[in-house]
């Protein structure tokens, strides 16, 4: 997925970027007496038997104007020559920074597919600007290439497949759930329902047992699944543990109450029973606020670097 595809970029880019800019400078020197585009193209071509996953090599003057046609295993994405590419990003960049450059995914104008693009800039031996050699790749095949092992890629998609059967479980038990909720409360009719204040506890207990594995599913669908982590958001996966703990808690003080209606009505022997639950959900409770400071103050601190 194109979303999980961008979030693995993220992670590997500083390998990828180092090892295309390791084919360049294996391949050709970036600063030359007197740069020739014919040695250029030959260096390339000993790129092109290199590395089999790219879409074009080619190259640009020192106007961001293409000089020569599309290297390329495909017949589709020849030609090229005389385009003007010095409003891309990955021109402007590697003139910039003067070295060589990788760009983020972006939409490519041959395959219409998510490409990234490593920019080389070649130097003569008065530091003038010269040339500028591009090469496209698919971010597929980027992250095929970053990737450490062929091993690591057949586990992601083992834990993905796991994680996504784990949320269909969990996903089923909280539909069982609220099923067994509504079911109860149907049964009982409302107007009993309102008389049989134990059921309507139970229910509500039920409920919120519910609600909580619905969350935890929907957040582990969201990130372990669809890779939609999100980055900007610290706070995320402390809001998700958060509710979780929340909803788990709020179920055993609604179980202690009604534990102390019914002891307190029936048996107020027991009653110690429902005291005991209540220090329980209250030592829970002060946890949970204590894991909620701890982590704003985290989040405080990261902030402020």
């Amino acid at each position: 997925m194109v979303v999980r595809e961008i979030q693995q970029f993220s992670e590997v880019r500083q390998r990828a970027r180092a090892y295309l800019c390791y084919l360049f400078s294996r391949n050709m020197p970036n600063r030359l007496p007197n740069p020739k585009l014919e040695e250029i193209n030959i260096a390339l071509d000993k790129i092109k038997n290199e590395i089999d996953r790219f879409e074009a090599l080619y190259v640009l003057d020192k106007d961001g104007i293409q000089v020569s046609d599309n290297l390329t295993h495909k017949k589709a994405y020849e030609g090229g020559k005389g385009k003007n590419r010095s409003n891309k990003s990955y021109f402007y960049r590697a003139v910039r920074q003067k070295r060589c450059v990788l760009t983020d995914p972006y939409p490519s104008v041959l395959t219409n597919a998510l490409t990234v693009t490593a920019a080389y800039p070649i130097y003569n031996d008065k530091s003038e600007l010269i040339y500028v050699v591009c090469i496209d790749i698919s971010l597929e095949d980027i992250l095929k290439i970053a990737h450490p092992t062929s091993s690591q890629s057949i586990f992601g998609d083992f834990v993905k497949i796991s994680y996504s059967a784990f949320s269909l479980a969990l996903l089923i038990v909280a539909f069982l759930l609220f099923y067994k909720s509504m079911s109860t409360l149907w049964e009982e009719g409302v107007a009993n329902a309102f008389n049989n204040i134990e059921m309507m506890f139970k229910s509500t207990i039920l409920l919120t047992l519910a609600l909580a594995i619905f969350d935890l599913v929907k957040t582990i669908f969201e990130e372990e699944v669809l890779g939609r982590h999100q980055k900007d958001d610290v706070h995320g996966i402390h809001k998700t543990m958060v509710r979780f703990l929340g909803s788990i808690i709020i179920a055993l003080a609604i179980e202690a109450l009604m534990l102390v209606f019914k002891f307190a009505i029936t048996d107020a022997i027991h009653i110690k029973v429902a005291v005991f639950l209540i220090i329980g959900v209250s030592i829970l409770l002060v946890a949970l606020a204590f894991y909620v400071k701890s982590v704003s103050k985290g989040v405080g601190n990261d902030s402020s670097d």
